[in-house]
């Protein structure tokens, strides 16, 4: 989407000063803003209609040149190159300051990606094809990747939850998680976010009715995770689930609401179930003040989360409440290791264990790091090659996981 260069500024910094987010965001989209009673308090109206999100949800640089790595702005200048997207975390009450920069309007069009990446490469014997499905709460796309070693043995599944206006091959390209699970032999499913479902493609981890078992959205990820299961006969016991940004929010949200289904989650620059409600607790939350549902009865799923400390986009402590949302009411041991890549990223480790010595929750914080999967490939986009494989971490936390019956709620 390409922003109009005669988009009034001044009347979208009014708008936003006035908390009447919605308005501005219709302003800077290009459309009318909606009437709203003059009388209206501050925020009255914030809540957009479903499908009319649209901000950029990465604070990272493109590369300059094809086949370059994607920086985090500091990086970017210090080594000459100009901004790209502008700080979206920082407060509401700044939002003006995030649009004035130059090449700001054309960075809220792009947001996560343009989406124009070809499908990864696969390998000989394997399969990455396209399904749909359909039940009460609606239709998507999505696409599966079967590795050559699959013979109709159950195998473990991954449920891949892209980012927002990225696509199935967009992200796999970028995860690199198709060629992890052709080294190790099990199933990834990559659902589909439409733009008819949001303008930005981002799943709607904000909105209160995508946030609920059996009912929006993760009734729609949770009944593709049971089509692949039933196609490929996937191991009922070895169902895990993660995401990037918007998509790691929405892995939040199916852990929370189908702990029998996953086994372990992955949370990558993410936020915690339940964080926002509407649009302006999206913007709260997205900045580090988001109100978290505390899990409450239910049980706890293992979780493992990747933030960056340098992430302007989604402030690093939602991946503390997330761990906190998933943090059993038993006592844990709490072990942390300190760490620096052959890239030249440090991190910490938290790894916090049961009683039993069973890794529970596990999270890494990487320093300087911004909005964008860890360790990912250049062939997609949003991603830090400097960082520790996100994925391949994933996957070795996942499998040390496994329900003891199968899944057979519904």
């Amino acid at each position: 989407m390409t922003m109009h260069k005669t988009i009034d500024m001044s009347e979208v910094t009014r708008l936003t000063r006035a908390g009447k987010l919605a308005e501005a965001m219709a302003l800077l989209q290009g459309r009318k803003a909606p009437d709203v009673p003059p009388d209206a308090a501050p925020g009255h109206s914030d809540r957009a209609p479903r499908g009319a999100a649209s901000w950029p949800t990465l604070d990272m640089v493109p590369p300059s040149a094809a086949g370059g790595a994607w920086t985090a702005p500091g990086d970017a200048q210090k080594a000459g190159k100009a901004p790209g997207f502008p700080d979206l975390a920082e407060t509401m009450r700044a939002f003006r300051d995030r649009l004035a920069g130059p090449g700001a309007l054309a960075g809220l069009g792009e947001g996560l990606g343009s989406g124009r990446q070809a499908p990864p490469p696969v390998p000989e014997g394997a399969r990455f094809e396209e399904r749909t499905f359909a039940n009460e709460a609606g239709a998507r796309t999505y696409k599966v990747f079967i590795p050559s070693g699959y013979v109709g043995q159950a195998l473990p599944l991954v449920v891949m939850l892209h980012g927002c206006t990225q696509n199935p091959d967009d992200f796999a390209a970028g995860t690199g998680m198709n060629a992890v699970a052709e080294e190790q032999t099990f199933l990834v499913a990559y659902p589909r976010q439409p733009q008819s479902a949001n303008m930005q493609k981002c799943w709607n981890w904000f909105n209160a009715g995508d946030q609920q078992r059996e009912g929006g959205e993760p009734a729609l990820i949770a009944g593709i995770t049971r089509a692949v299961m039933a196609e490929f006969s996937a191991d009922p016991a070895r169902i895990y689930v993660a995401g990037l940004s918007a998509g790691g929010a929405a892995a939040a949200i199916m852990g929370a609401t189908y702990p029998d289904l996953f086994a372990a989650i992955g949370v990558h620059s993410g936020l915690a179930c339940g964080a926002a409600r509407d649009m302006p607790s999206a913007f709260a939350a997205m900045n580090g003040g988001g109100a978290v549902w505390p899990r409450g009865a239910g049980e706890a799923v293992p979780t493992i989360v990747f933030h960056g400390d340098g992430d302007r986009t989604v402030n690093p402590v939602n991946g503390d409440q997330v761990i906190a949302q998933a943090t059993p009411r038993d006592g844990l041991v709490r072990t942390v290791t300190r760490g620096e890549t052959p890239g030249g990223m440090a991190y910490t480790r938290t790894v916090q264990a049961d009683a039993a010595g069973r890794e529970v929750l596990e999270q890494w914080l990487l320093h300087g790091a911004g909005h964008a999967w860890s360790g990912g490939s250049t062939a997609g986009t949003y991603t830090d090659p400097r960082g520790p494989d996100a994925s391949r971490e994933m996957m070795r936390f996942f499998r040390t996981h496994a329900r003891a019956q199968a899944a057979t709620r519904h």
